[in-house]
């Protein structure tokens, strides 16, 4: 009997400085588009909760947890988009399904600042702002696993932690951005014309982001899978991932971003309905807070990915768990203290956002390496958009409920605390030199 020789493992193709940088760009645009509209959704919950969800007589309150209650359903759908096109962009190819993602998201995101308020339509309104929000997280949760993919695998040796960085920093930016543009309609319109009109302009902007994303995308190479994965024919008795092992995979990813995405959320997000609810503060301190702890977080991720590259993702995502798990509630009390130094608020805010940012600089890379190129769209998908829809889809509404329920106004702090310590645990389990390994 013949022995079967195994075929020949194809070596990887070398991928060319332009197409990486074109596969970079192109892979962190959609993000920032998606970060974008999702922060400007958290930035102006109080304003929609009354246009969608208050009607005449209605409690303030109750909108706001209604509003946060749309804005959770999105982020449970994530999931199944995330299943759907990373099947999609694992069997397709990844160009074909980021050039859809993009076009649901800016679609979707364009209408809701269309739409008519609960004033002109009454309760349907608020049903047809649900209606997009699902479109919404459908593109998002389709959009994660397609673009850390493509930065990851195009990524030169040595630099998957920077390159999948990006992914991260477009998080930031599109935050960012969006406050930018709340903070500037917030300035200059009166709150009339801000509840009027004012709220549907950040919405309406990003109609022509969508266009350049959708150019950026139609130009990446249509090779798959790119270079510099370790792509190999089938072989004979060689096992395919089996769905038992990528289901693992993806539950130990949750844990690993369980406190990225909660303290993300609340701090960088949230924390401007909290301010205003709880603190009293104006809408324009509340952003201006906002601000400052999403500065810290775009500080810290650039630098967190290059050197996760040099001494490995583990100890730099654990040195950030570890500090946001430890300095929540510190952190917090300094910006409850009425006669604390506005110094001292912001940079408790800086520090905050920084502490995230050492678990969102190395976590894209962390996800593509755990799964093989075959499923890699679909499971680190998948790990991120459940960790999102159960962590921080949910943030705004637990803590809007549970401190309205408790009048206990640590109940950020505690959340953020809580889920950095489970993933310190789930961050203990992961290999020290994967940094350092060819992706499956």
């Amino acid at each position: 009997m013949t022995t079967p020789v195994p075929a020949p493992v194809r070596p990887p193709a070398t991928v060319r400085p332009g197409d990486a940088r074109r596969a970079l760009v192109a892979g962190s645009v959609g993000n920032f588009i998606e970060w974008y509209e999702f922060g400007i959704y958290g930035y102006f919950a109080t304003v929609i909760a009354a246009q969608f969800f208050t009607p005449e007589g209605g409690s303030e309150v109750e909108g706001l947890v209604k509003a946060y209650a749309s804005f959770a359903l999105a982020f449970f759908i994530r999931p199944v988009g995330a299943a759907v096109f990373g099947r999609f962009g694992d069997r397709v190819g990844r160009r074909p399904a980021l050039v859809l993602v993009i076009c649901l998201m800016t679609g979707a995101t364009a209408m809701i600042g269309a739409l008519p308020t609960y004033a002109s339509i009454g309760a349907a309104a608020p049903w047809l702002l649900t209606l997009l929000r699902i479109v919404q997280g459908l593109s998002a949760g389709g959009e994660f696993g397609g673009a850390v993919s493509v930065m990851t695998e195009c990524a030169p040796p040595g630099r998957r932690g920077l390159y999948g960085a990006w992914q991260s920093f477009t998080v930031a930016l599109g935050l960012l951005a969006g406050a930018g543009v709340a903070v500037a309609l917030a300035s200059v319109l009166t709150t009339s014309q801000l509840h009027g009109w004012g709220w549907r302009v950040p919405f309406l902007l990003t109609l022509p982001l969508g266009l350049v994303a959708l150019r950026l995308r139609l130009r990446l190479p249509p090779e798959e899978p790119p270079a510099r994965v370790q792509a190999e024919p089938p072989v004979p008795g060689r096992p395919r991932p089996r769905a038992g092992e990528t289901a693992r995979a993806v539950v130990v990813g949750v844990g690993r971003m369980m406190g990225w995405s909660a303290a993300g959320y609340t701090f960088l997000v949230v924390l401007p309905s909290y301010l205003q609810s709880t603190l009293g503060t104006t809408f324009q301190q509340a952003l201006l807070g906002t601000v400052l702890a999403n500065l810290g977080f775009a500080a810290s991720i650039l630098p967190a990915g290059r050197l996760s590259d040099r001494i490995g993702r583990r100890a730099v995502m654990l040195a950030g768990a570890l500090l946001v798990a430890a300095l929540a509630l510190p952190l917090l009390h300094v910006v409850q203290d009425p006669r604390g130094p506005a110094y001292a608020k912001g940079a408790a805010l800086f520090a905050a956002g920084a502490g995230v940012g050492l678990m969102a600089g190395p976590g894209p890379a962390m996800l593509a390496e755990m799964f093989p190129v075959r499923v890699r769209c679909t499971g680190l998908g998948l790990a991120y958009a459940l960790s999102n829809a159960v962590f921080s889809g949910c943030a705004g509404l637990v803590i809007t409920e549970v401190v309205a329920r408790t009048g206990n106004v640590d109940v950020p702090g505690y959340y953020a605390a809580a889920t950095c310590a489970v993933s310190v645990a789930a961050l203990l389990t992961l290999r020290g030199d994967d940094h350092e390994r060819a992706l499956r």
